[in-house]
């Protein structure tokens, strides 16, 4: 059959049986899109029904292929790659047929761009482990990310490894999903709506801590917008506390921000000495 599409709920496990129905059926798809992206198409259409034995049976035959191409065939479905799944598949199909001696070549055109998705999602990753910025919400720690990638999955043991007596959710607007971790368990879930809570006044106070240490510590000598861009891309700074507007420093019920020491404009503590440092992120001088 010819330009066929597969729709499937947009799991691992879906699209592990979207290989299994693939090969029972002796079909090869031109497409693999996700039922939320269901859309009407002049070409033929299957829905592939997730099935759990099925999706185990092609799992265990990946890994009993390589480990490598397992892992790479999860973490590449976390990725933001462009139909990521037909890259996908087609990775499993090679690696079914021929082994997994292509692994070994990088430049290899059906490896290559999962590679590098896989490579980006890394980096992400390791990034948001130090761009992460949490709040205290009534003892309960809170934080959003706005990631290209799914990185939950991979920040999940970080950080439930650095807080774990610790209540505290991270929701990624990106994706609208949110990790949860509570008493030692620690679970993905959905959410499409969110809105973080405003400060009270000890985290409004806390975080504008935070923000005059990120002012001092700047040294105008050595202001370069154009490393710290490289260093801290800006597409991350909508999360930051250091790189908010007023309303971010400001519990509902205190005075205006304009009174309130060290706020993001640069406004200095009254008869305090100016700091040295630079006041992020419009603070070129």
């Amino acid at each position: 059959m010819n330009d066929l599409v597969y729709y499937y709920d947009g799991s691992f496990a879906g699209f592990l049986c979207c290989i299994f129905d693939s090969y029972a059926n002796k079909e090869v798809p031109t497409a693999i899109c996700c039922d939320e992206d269901l859309v009407p198409m002049l070409f033929a259409s299957r829905s592939i029904v997730t099935n759990t034995e099925h999706a185990k049976r092609v799992f265990r035959k990946i890994v009993k292929c390589s480990s490598f191409a397992s892992d790479l065939l999860q973490k590449g479905f976390l990725t933001c790659l462009p139909e990521r799944e037909l890259y996908l598949y087609r990775l499993t199909v090679k690696l079914l047929e021929e082994g997994p001696g292509f692994l070994r070549n990088f430049s290899d055109e059906t490896l290559y761009p999962v590679a590098k998705a896989v490579r980006h999602l890394n980096s992400e990753a390791h990034l948001l482990k130090g761009f992460t910025r949490f709040s205290d919400l009534g003892g309960v720690l809170g934080g959003e990310i706005q990631p290209k990638n799914r990185v939950l999955p991979l920040l999940r043991r970080h950080f439930c490894a650095r807080y774990p007596d610790d209540a505290f959710f991270l929701y990624d607007r990106t994706h609208r999903e949110v990790l949860f971790h509570a008493g030692g368990k620690a679970v993905i879930r959905p959410l499409e709506h969110f809105q973080m809570a405003p400060p009270d006044e000890q985290e409004a106070h806390y975080r504008l801590l935070w923000k005059r240490f990120y002012d001092t510590v700047a040294i105008r000598e050595r202001y370069n917008p154009t490393c710290r861009r490289t260093q801290m891309p800006m597409r991350y700074w909508d999360t930051m506390t250091e790189f908010q507007g007023p309303e971010h420093f400001t519990a509902p019920a205190t005075p205006a921000i304009g009174a309130v020491p060290a706020v993001p404009d640069g406004t200095l503590v009254p008869g305090k000495r100016p700091a040295p440092g630079l006041s992020a992120p419009g603070s070129a001088p």
